[in-house]
């Protein structure tokens, strides 16, 4: 059986596709890569329809039965599954914190006044703001490396990227300083890979079972079920980090 993964089409995203194909006990898989609504947004994600957008071609070639599941960011998720698709499996978690980068600063503390910060996400910015309201934050969106050759190029003094998606693509040694979590949480799920597949595929769902961690998938839950609970949305700034250890949750929102 040819096992046939959807992802986004990113190096980031099929990086991690390809993570997840080399987890499976199988002969052979494929990787399809799709264009989503999201990635040929040019504004504010919030003002154009939220995370939805990043999966809903995923979506709709899995209940078309042309991928069998499809590799996501599990942060882009949306926090209610669409009807027909189930979360399969989570099988993996990076660090799950941000990373500061900048030229002219190590931390976010040490920028100078009025410097400015890119960043698409409205937590971020709202982080930001409250521990430096004299700086300014400004959109800046697109694929890792467009952001880190912005920062590199001048037109802004400093931004974020979750560490997670730096490792996988081995472009860690780009980050100034790694943020501390006490002060700025991150996003609900950021650094977990999800794997979604249709409800009623109980083949797949067989073969997608082992890949799941356990602890990622109660911590991730307990994150988004937070992030439900406040209807959270990309027009909301809310972060949400839980972990386990020694059987304890500890949770921070």
């Amino acid at each position: 059986m040819t096992l046939r993964l959807g992802s986004r089409g990113s190096p980031l995203a099929l990086t991690q596709s390809r993570l997840v194909a080399a987890m499976l006990d199988q002969d052979e898989t494929t990787v399809q890569a799709f264009m989503t609504s999201g990635d040929r947004l040019s504004g504010r994600l919030q003002e154009q329809g939220g995370k939805g957008l990043f999966t809903k071609e995923l979506d709709e070639a899995l209940l078309d039965g042309r991928i069998d599941c499809a590799i996501h960011s599990m942060k882009d998720l949306p926090t209610r599954m669409p009807p027909g698709i189930a979360l399969a499996a989570v099988p993996s978690r990076e660090d799950p914190r941000d990373g500061f980068i900048a030229t002219r600063a190590k931390t976010l503390m040490e920028l100078p006044p009025g410097a400015t910060v890119g960043t698409a996400s409205l937590r971020r910015q709202a982080q930001t703001l409250h521990l430096r309201p004299d700086l300014k934050v400004e959109l800046l969106r697109g694929r890792v490396e467009t952001r880190l050759a912005k920062i590199e190029g001048g037109a802004f003094d400093a931004t974020y990227l979750a560490l997670a998606g730096l490792k996988r693509l081995g472009l860690e040694s780009h980050v100034t300083s790694v943020v501390d979590t006490e002060a700025m949480p991150p996003a609900p799920a950021q650094g977990a890979l999800a794997i979604t597949c249709r409800a009623e595929d109980e083949k797949t769902l067989a073969l997608l079972k082992p890949l799941n961690i356990a602890k990622h998938f109660i911590a991730t839950t307990a994150e988004r079920a937070f992030l439900q609970a406040l209807d959270g949305s990309c027009r909301t700034p809310i972060a949400a980090l839980a972990r386990i250890e020694d059987n304890v949750l500890a949770f921070v929102g």
